[in-house]
């Protein structure tokens, strides 16, 4: 039932997008599923909900293109710092 929803159409929060789907196909909440219909819908969500939260923290970051063109031109300059130093003072 629930994967006839459009992936357009669904928001981060699955429980809600349930919600959603129970009021739009079967007119919830005056009129209700089966009693384990609507436990199994309920624990549908929560699954989806946590497997969302636990997809949200493993979320590749995208880098900022002028932070990364900033960091690559630090590197840069860092790299041709290099000097030789002679600590043997001759005096």
């Amino acid at each position: 039932m629930l994967a006839a929803m459009s992936s357009a159409s669904l928001s981060t929060d699955p429980l809600r997008d349930t919600v959603r789907w129970l009021a739009t196909h079967t007119r919830f909440p005056a009129h209700r599923l089966e009693p384990r219909a609507e436990v199994l819908l309920c624990l549908a969500a929560l699954v989806a909900a946590d497997e969302a939260e636990e997809q949200r923290r493993f979320l590749i970051q995208r880098r900022d293109p002028a932070q990364t063109s900033a960091l690559r031109a630090h590197g840069l300059r860092r790299s041709q710092v290099h000097f030789k130093c002679d600590n043997s003072a001759k005096v």
